[in-house]
């Protein structure tokens, strides 16, 4: 972590000292032959529209799958710009195609869901909103990652790639994606797209908000972000009094020598210069004091880089588990049960395509603005949209969407800053979405240029 913010120190100052260099280099740039003056002029009139549709959109966040007033926004916008629609892709993911001669076909992909946090800002357009989960509870909902910008600034791109048709030749393929926490919707959409006529792209791009100032960026090639697994195991005993245990086969004990035995997978069985992490989320046994249940469940996310880890933790996790229940002395029928319900790859940006987009955006930010952080343990699903197209090259990047001010002084008092995702306190500066809709922009005007 000191190492991430100690980047963020050094880009903040180099930001700074770079401007006066980047406002005279990115005055004579362009972009497929069109200046970088022109493009940000085009973003900086759109600005008043787009955060309109930002504060919209954060004042009315959607849990995973739910996101249908948000997918309703997407579709009108784009149909208004000319984009054929397509609906309910995935259950509520919307696509949106624009055809526009012979060229490649470039898909770019906006998240659209929300997490279950009770927003703690002061924004006036603050979310106060209750969803429901799968249980159907009512929770606190707020856009804590930054996924009401992905769509507002997809929605800044749409606009400026239809007012410059006459610039770039081929399809464009802009995707509202539902359900990215949870980790489904993209597989959700890919399942489904493809067969009611959209087109495998040539190429797939993405941008995601990151706690840092706005005016730098993350984009390098390579494996940049963690696979991860998501899995139920459940331990099934017999159940009794409390009063009598040794008429019982306890699984909330087993449950118990289950979490500690799967810490050695990561401490004694993975090699310690590979990154791995088992994390138990959950654990759900019984309801009264004196009564032991018959089943307990754990909830596991599994994350690493390499396959041979991903195989060496189910791996071990099996042979626990069945080492449990050999020594309970419990009956085939009673062994615990595993369910995988998330499995997602890493996410390894293309080299060539991250090269060729990074020359853009250093022309759209200026030189010394691209952050170079080690890869993390977080997980994403955009690279599942190719699932099936695995040929398809990808790049995704991370957009500094922190006030200056704030996030200095934050940095210099060694606080924690109100822009880490997932934070109660997480908050895109406004000055991002025009920042955010240039990159995008330039990305994908890049993407098209032969």
């Amino acid at each position: 972590m000191k190492t991430i913010l100690s980047t963020f120190v050094f880009c903040f100052v180099s930001y700074f000292s770079a401007s006066q260099t980047a406002n005279s280099e990115t005055s004579k740039a362009t972009i497929d032959g069109i200046p970088i003056t022109e493009l940000k002029e085009l973003c900086r009139n759109d600005t008043p529209r787009l955060e309109a549709i930002f504060k919209d959109l954060h004042s009315n966040p959607e849990l995973p799958f739910m996101e249908v007033r948000t997918s309703g926004i997407i579709a009108k916008e784009l149909k208004a710009l000319g984009f054929q629609i397509t609906e309910k892709v995935g259950k509520t993911g919307v696509v949106g195609v624009l055809k526009n001669g012979n060229g490649p076909t470039i898909m770019y992909r906006a998240d659209m869901d929300c997490i279950a946090v009770e927003e703690a800002t002061n924004l006036p357009y603050k979310s106060i909103k209750k969803g429901k989960n799968e249980e159907g509870k009512d929770l606190p909902v707020m856009h804590a990652c930054g996924h009401d910008a992905h769509v507002t600034w997809m929605l800044g791109i749409a606009k400026q790639m239809v007012k410059l048709k006459d610039k770039w030749k081929g399809t464009l393929v802009l995707v509202g994606q539902p359900a990215e926490e949870n980790g489904f919707g993209a597989i959700a959409m890919a399942n489904e797209m493809y067969t009611k006529g959209v087109p495998v792209p040539d190429l797939l791009l993405g941008m995601h908000t990151g706690p840092a100032p706005v005016g730098v960026y993350l984009n390098r090639p390579g494996e940049r972000m963690a696979g991860a697994v998501q899995l139920d195991v459940t331990f099934f005993g017999v159940g009794g009094h409390g009063s009598t245990p040794e008429q019982t086969k306890d699984p909330i004990v087993m449950a118990a020598n289950a979490i500690l035995q799967y810490q050695t997978i990561v401490s004694r069985n993975s090699h310690p210069q590979f990154p791995v992490v088992l994390t138990v989320g959950a654990v759900e046994a019984g309801i009264d004091n004196n009564v032991i249940p018959n089943k307990a469940l754990l909830k596991l996310n599994l994350r690493w880089y390499r396959q041979q880890d991903k195989e060496l933790l189910l791996k071990r996790i099996s042979e626990i588990n069945e080492g449990i229940a050999v020594a309970n002395n419990l009956p085939k029928d009673l062994y615990p049960k595993t369910v995988i319900k998330q499995n997602l790859g890493t996410l390894k940006n293309n080299e060539a395509l991250t090269a060729k987009i990074n020359g853009a955006l250093e022309k759209m930010a200026g030189p010394n603005k691209n952050l170079s952080i080690p890869p993390v343990m977080g997980s994403e699903d955009v690279q599942e949209l190719l699932k099936d197209h695995p040929e398809v090259p990808y790049n995704y990047f991370i957009v500094g969407i922190a006030n200056h001010e704030v996030f200095e002084k934050a940095m210099k008092e060694g606080k924690q800053f109100p822009f880490s995702n997932h934070n109660p306190d997480f908050w895109v500066d406004l000055s991002a979405i025009p920042f955010g809709t240039t990159l995008g922009l330039a990305a994908v005007l890049e993407a098209f240029a032969q």
